[in-house]
This record gives C-alpha cells, sequence and structure tokens, in this order.
C-alpha cells in the first residue's frame, strides 16, 4: 500500500511512500500536518491532520513558531547621528572664530597711505557715539557712560538704555593707562552685546604725537 503526498494546494506531490514515511517526514520536519495526503483508498486529497491515519501523529505534532518579517518603519540613527557631528564641528568653529573676534579695533586701511591715527572733531563723534570712562581708583576700575558711574556688571543694561534713547551704534572709549586689559576686553563685551558696531579708542593728542589745539 502506497499513499501520495503534496504540500498543501500544491500540483506536485510525491508518491510511492508507506505510512511509516510519510509519519517519519512529519516527525522530521519534512511536511507540515496542513499538508495534503491520499492513500490507496482515498478519491481525494485530505489534511495530514485530518486524516484518520495520521490524526494522532499530527496532533503530537508542535505547530512550527510563526514566521518573523523585520519591521520596515524602524530608524536608521547613522544619519542622524552624522549631521548632529557635522553642526556641533561646525558651532566649535564658530565660536572659535568668535574668540578670535574679541581683540582692539584697528582703524582700516584704505588705498591712500594714512600717517597717525583718525582725528575727528568731538562734535563729530558725539554724533554717533557712547562715550565711555574708563579710570583706576583704588586700584579698582571705574567706568562712566556720558558721565554716569555704572557698575561693570550692569555695563551692558546702561549701554542698551543709552542705544534705545540715542540710537547711537558706536562707542568710543576713554580709558587711562592703568586700566587692565580685562577691563578693556570686558567693556568691548558689553559693546558687542548692545549691539554696538563699533569700538572707538580716544587718543589723547600727546599719544598721537600732535600738539594740542
Amino acid at each position: 500500500m502506497t499513499w501520495k503526498i503534496r504540500h498543501e494546494g500544491s500540483p506536485r506531490s510525491v508518491e510511492g511512500l508507506s505510512a511509516a514515511q510519510v509519519v517519519e517526514g512529519l516527525q522530521d520536519g519534512q511536511w507540515e500536518t496542513t499538508d495534503e495526503v491520499m492513500g490507496p483508498q482515498d478519491r481525494n486529497w485530505v489534511a495530514i491532520e485530518s486524516h484518520p491515519v495520521f490524526a494522532d501523529v499530527a496532533a503530537e505534532i508542535e505547530p512550527p513558531p510563526p514566521r518573523t518579517h523585520e519591521d520596515e518603519t524602524r530608524l536608521d540613527m547613522n544619519p542622524l547621528i552624522d549631521v548632529c557631528l557635522v553642526l556641533l564641528i561646525f558651532f566649535i568653529l564658530t565660536t572659535s572664530y568668535a574668540a578670535l573676534q574679541q581683540v582692539l579695533d584697528m582703524p582700516g586701511t584704505s588705498q591712500k597711505k594714512l600717517e597717525g591715527p583718525l582725528v575727528r572733531t568731538p562734535e563729530a563723534l558725539a554724533e554717533f557715539t557712547i562715550k565711555v570712562t574708563a579710570r583706576m581708583k583704588n586700584g579698582k576700575p571705574v567706568i562712566s557712560v556720558e558721565d554716569e558711574v555704572v557698575d561693570p556688571d550692569n555695563l551692558m543694561a546702561a549701554l542698551k538704555r543709552y542705544w534705545k534713547a540715542t540710537r547711537k551704534t558706536e562707542l568710543l572709549l576713554d580709558a587711562g593707562d592703568d586700566v587692565d586689559w580685562g577691563t578693556l576686553i570686558a567693556i568691548q563685551d558689553a559693546a558687542l552685546g548692545a549691539k554696538l558696531q563699533r569700538v572707538h579708542y580716544q587718543v589723547r593728542p600727546e599719544e598721537a604725537g600732535s600738539k594740542k589745539p
């Protein structure tokens, strides 16, 4: 007595098997309980789990684990990490460049050869500059904005207030010879924070090599 077996719904089948071979293939995983068999007395294909000869054996077979498909919606973080690294490098370079700008504002050069500092009258400077005076008293810097003494910690706020009131966009710094560089840089930082475009340094006539008018 020979048996035929095929995968469920398949037009191709394997013939010439004994019942023991069908059971052995089922136990080895070669066949599934939903595959179909046809015995010598059968006229139609019957599922192995439904056939009376193999129903008990099929019931003892554990069903195969369900197939898992890879989730195609997962987020690839590699491009995001690359972009973050590029932005980090950009901000580091920008910060470094901004730190290099914390230097004294030097007068610009032109095609004409200029000798000595740029000379402007006090009246001309008063039209577009806010005057800040820095002097050392008792070993401490004393800063004044337009003859008003201002605490160094409140200098930026004072400059913003004068900027809003006068719309002057540049600063004129009159610093004593004994004023330290840290105070000068702090005044420049405050001017930058107050959105002032440029810092001018007042040069006394004796320092410029000219006679006092």
